[in-house]
């Protein structure tokens, strides 16, 4: 089910400027349904798309990166338009495979945030991959999709190759408030099992939510981190032989205008095309820092906090937030990227996205730099990416455990 709009900007265009006229000789009340939402199988919203890069050179000419392998963040942009449709086809029914207009269908559904992507292999060497996920929990109003990237050979599944979420909200098409989703039908254990996963991941979502930095001070222990971080590279007295480089001075940016071939049913700029732009802007700021190629390692965060209309100015900026310490192999590198829409009127810029990935040099080595912050917003920010380092390397070392006979 294609998450591209199916009408011409100018039939878009036309259609706003009616529904808006609309709207002010009808103003628009909120209808509840009183009819309950059919449940629907979890087996029912499994969706899969399959890319033959080895098969197809032509294909893979497309997603081809300089150093012969696949673009990531193209590949990011097919996850969260196959989440999208997904969560569609979980709303709309098994049998749908056209999505229509949005005004018709009554509700649109958008993701809230990007709970992980975690890579657990290398996209490396060049294979047929297969990209899947299935809705695995739902709330009131919203919708947990996993999704899995897989590489397949001759015989079938080789390697799986990445693991994440996104989460999704379903809002009504006239009042733009939530708007309830079908409940789910579990059939089997491991459909119980996989639920369990979903609600747990809204759990910690929450909670990580309520010990977010922009609510409670640091802990104790955090506070000390940050002050010997201090006394070792914050003042200009021996720096172990370790470069250190303010956080402050890693700012990388780029300002776009946004077209309407990169627009999505709802008429705003498609969330996976912001993906691709984020995670290009990472990685060059990365490759830059580390003074090397870089691999990716995980997205350990999206949100989406506002839409981001057709037409508008867009900056993306990026910085280092955190580094692994001197000698620790393999060094990793955590980047923070911010999408800020600009109003070209008053040059006030509303943040719309953010974004943290990270990655580490192709050799395995340590990074030999050390990013520190300077100033007490800095500082909450080489928290939290010392938290989302932690937190990865909890997660991947849980997937990668070998079950004991």
């Amino acid at each position: 089910m294609p998450l591209r709009t199916p009408i011409s900007w100018s039939e878009a265009l036309l259609n706003a400027s009616s529904a808006s006229k609309a709207s002010e000789d009808h103003p628009v009340e909120t209808l509840v349904s009183e009819q309950p939402l059919p449940p629907r199988y979890m087996y029912d919203t499994y969706t899969e798309i399959l890319l033959p890069f080895a098969s197809s050179p032509k294909l893979f000419e497309q997603y081809t990166n300089a150093w012969g392998g696949l673009r990531t963040g193209m590949l990011m942009e097919h996850l969260d338009s196959l989440a999208g449709s997904i969560s569609y086809k979980h709303m709309l029914g098994p049998g749908v495979e056209t999505l229509g207009r949005i005004h018709e269908r009554g509700f649109y559904i958008v993701t809230a945030s990007v709970d992980r992507l975690d890579v657990l292999a290398p996209l490396m060497p060049v294979r047929d991959i297969r990209l899947s996920g299935i809705v695995i929990y739902t709330g009131t109003s919203s919708m947990e999709v996993a999704v899995k990237m897989e590489a397949l050979d001759g015989s079938g599944v080789q390697d799986t190759l990445l693991l994440g979420r996104f989460s999704m909200v379903c809002r009504d098409a006239k009042t733009h408030k939530a708007r309830p989703v079908n409940p789910l039908i579990l059939g089997s254990r491991e459909e119980t099992a996989l639920y369990s996963m979903g609600e747990s991941a809204k759990k910690r979502r929450q909670s990580l939510a309520l010990r977010s930095l922009s609510r409670v001070p640091p802990s104790s222990t955090e506070a000390e981190e940050l002050h010997s971080i201090y006394l070792q590279y914050g003042q200009d007295n021996g720096l172990s032989g370790r470069e250190r480089v303010w956080m402050g001075e890693t700012h990388l940016e780029k300002t776009m205008l946004m077209f309407p071939q990169e627009r999505n049913v709802h008429q705003k700029v498609f969330g996976g095309y912001l993906m691709r732009l984020a995670y290009e802007l990472g990685f060059a700021n990365a490759s830059l820092f580390t003074r090397s190629h870089v691999t990716f390692v995980s997205l350990d965060s999206i949100s989406f906090a506002k839409p981001v209309p057709i037409g508008s100015i867009l900056r993306l900026t990026s910085q280092v937030l955190h580094t692994t310490p001197p000698g620790e192999l393999a060094g990793v590198v955590h980047v923070g990227v911010q999408a800020n829409v600009v109003d070209v009127r008053t040059g006030r810029e509303q943040t719309t996205n953010d974004f943290r990935f990270t990655w580490h040099p192709d050799d395995g080595t340590a990074v030999f730099r050390q990013v520190v912050p300077k100033t007490y917003q800095e500082a909450m920010l080489w928290l939290e990416g010392k938290r989302a380092l932690e937190m990865g390397d909890q997660i991947r070392g849980e997937r990668n455990k070998t079950p004991s006979a």
